[in-house]
């Protein structure tokens, strides 16, 4: 018997219309004979099911169904095509637990600790991970450029501690940049994260559980074409993202071994995708993404391809570990 999958997208952040891409992509995937795939539209305002000709159903938030036409549809399983909130911090992860709903992301704590870069980075450093200088500021604490300056140098990267897809990220090159990027994450959240440049190859590794196991990607190495790899490298084709990447095997086997090491840290399941900079030779952790890119251009799906695995393949996949998780 088909299993009924709910493909949630949308959310309440700027990441939105990138959600809405990757759901839409997953449910053109899934294998018809297997599956009954419905789109469901996650926002502030409304959580409701979309038929293919853009009718809408709300959904009873009391036991995520639907009702269409009298007839009610209960789901099997959840695919999280949430980057963001609520999909990405652990809000729906905590809600689909209390209903007993399998989905396909992390555990709530997982979700919530990783899409909180400081606390994220805080609990994986007495595990030896390196990571960059940094330095906290909240909304309305007293700006002080020259303590910012002395603990992380010049330039820095201002990010959002709660964002994603570089929503948020500005670099300051000199003290006069940092107020203006700091007012630039403000925007999207209450809290920023400052950090040391470094300087040295940039990757991206997606550690994934793959038919019960967690299994490690190729490698992909991100050549930004503009000063870092932001928004329009990421979405618009501005940079060059090589799969597998130009790694000494040296390298590779201690970034595979690191992000493998983080994965299992922090006790995850289902996607993720890390990302790390060579500096002397060694990675440095940047951040983990737990609800990935899931167009035919994102990361994850590039390198999923050159591992053989097909994006029906990794969907199907995804949807029976959670089965399997919860069974």
């Amino acid at each position: 018997m088909k299993k009924n999958i709910a493909i949630v997208m949308g959310g309440y952040s700027s990441e939105y219309e990138i959600s809405l891409n990757s759901g839409n992509v997953v449910y053109q995937s899934l294998d018809t004979e297997k599956f009954n795939a419905y789109k469901i539209h996650i926002f502030k305002n409304k959580w409701v099911y979309v038929n293919n000709e853009d009718k809408e159903f709300p959904i009873d938030k009391n036991d995520f169904s639907v009702t269409v036409d009298g007839k009610k549809t209960s789901f099997d399983c959840v695919f999280n095509a949430i980057h963001g909130a609520p999909g990405e911090d652990g809000q729906l992860q905590g809600y689909f637990n209390l209903l007993n709903m399998p989905q396909t992301s992390c555990e709530m704590y997982q979700a919530a600790v990783t899409y909180n870069k400081r606390d994220c980075l805080s609990i994986l450093k007495p595990y030896g991970i390196k990571t960059a200088e940094s330095y906290y500021v909240n909304l309305g604490d007293v700006i002080d450029e020259d303590t910012i300056i002395k603990k992380v140098g010049l330039p820095c990267f201002v990010k959002a501690n709660k964002a994603g897809s570089s929503f948020g990220v500005t670099k300051a090159y000199k003290k006069e940049d940092l107020k203006a990027s700091i007012d630039t994450a403000f925007k999207e959240d209450d809290e920023i994260i400052i950090e040391s440049f470094l300087d040295g190859v940039e990757v991206s590794v997606g550690v994934i559980t793959y038919k019960g196991a967690t299994t490690v990607l190729p490698i992909t190495e991100i050549v930004s074409e503009n000063d870092f790899f932001d928004y329009k490298a990421k979405y618009l084709g501005q940079s060059q993202e090589i799969t597998p990447a130009r790694l000494t095997p040296e390298q590779e086997q201690s970034v595979n071994t690191l992000a493998k090491k983080v994965y299992e840290i922090l006790k995850m399941k289902g996607f993720s995708r890390s990302e790390f900079i060579f500096k002397d030779g060694e990675p440095h952790l940047l951040e983990i993404n737990t609800v990935p890119g899931m167009t035919k251009e994102s990361i994850l799906p590039q390198q999923a391809a050159v591992a053989g695995i097909s994006l029906s393949e990794l969907f199907e996949s995804a949807i029976e570990d959670a089965l399997r998780y919860k069974s």
